[in-house]
């Protein structure tokens, strides 16, 4: 299984290699944002308790960037399944759990890298981490977990989605998931029927506890969500993986029948 596992995450990372379009394409998405975000506007919004609003804005791209990845899986598996390359992979002399192991494996080294150039255009310019190094790991350690999580949803609409249009339509459900949250502005300053949406949303309590991890502004929060961020990013994820992964496998093991 392992092996197998291993040659087919080999086949995920050869496909970001020889098509880096995508890749590249969702990097500079998000670096656009961040640039955007951070200096256009961030002159005109205000950080809950005061400070730098680049450093209050990160941690919500950190998590916007894994969220993001959801639809790169999605993409991916959607397209192997169509293409019957899928059905190849469970009629060939193989372990059955190297295709879904492989595909997350290719796709957890590709968040990481991504994760890694973010982090590094953030540091370029000008967010800090003011927490302690084991804190700032346990953030990182919190992000890559929300992305697991992300990435066996990814795995799921993949093999349920019949056609790329119908990949795209799923798609477009990730902007307003990903912007009605605490990333770009405090949920209290919104409407009251929108910021009860955006503190509610699972992806505000890993924002906020980025934020408490990495010590920028903005970790505080009279809401009991805020209260207990770090419980809610690290539950959020854990129940997702408990109703994915089981999904996943029942139904890559009945997609042709």
């Amino acid at each position: 299984m392992i092996r197998d596992s291993w040659t087919m995450t080999q086949r995920g990372l050869a496909h970001w290699v020889r098509m880096p379009g995508q890749v590249i394409a969702g990097m500079a998405f998000m670096i656009m944002l961040v640039v955007l975000f951070g200096y256009l506007f961030g002159g005109a919004m205000r950080v809950p308790g005061g400070g730098d609003y680049l450093e209050f804005l990160m941690p919500g791209m950190f998590v916007m960037a894994v969220t993001f990845g959801i639809a790169e899986t999605m993409i991916a598996v959607q397209a192997d399944a169509d293409k019957g390359i899928t059905d190849r992979f469970r009629s060939m002399p193989m372990s059955q759990a190297a295709v879904l192991a492989g595909r997350n494996t290719a796709d957890m080294f590709n968040s990481v890298a991504n994760l890694a150039i973010l982090i590094a255009t953030g540091l370029v310019l000008g967010w800090r981490v003011r927490g302690s190094a084991l804190e700032a790991a346990a953030a990182i350690g919190l992000l890559l977990l929300l992305r697991l999580a992300v990435l066996w949803m990814g795995i799921y609409l993949g093999l349920l989605i019949r056609s790329a249009g119908a990949a795209a339509a799923v798609q477009t459900l990730l902007f307003p998931l990903t912007m009605v949250t605490s990333t770009f502005a405090d949920p209290a300053s919104m409407p009251a029927w929108l910021g009860a949406i955006a503190e509610w949303n699972p992806l505000s309590a890993t924002v906020y506890a980025m934020r408490d991890l990495f010590g920028n502004p903005g970790a505080g929060g009279g809401s009991w969500v805020a209260e207990h961020a770090l419980l809610h990013a690290f539950a959020w994820p854990v129940v997702l993986l408990a109703i994915f992964v089981p999904l996943s496998v029942h139904r890559y093991r009945n997609l042709s029948r």
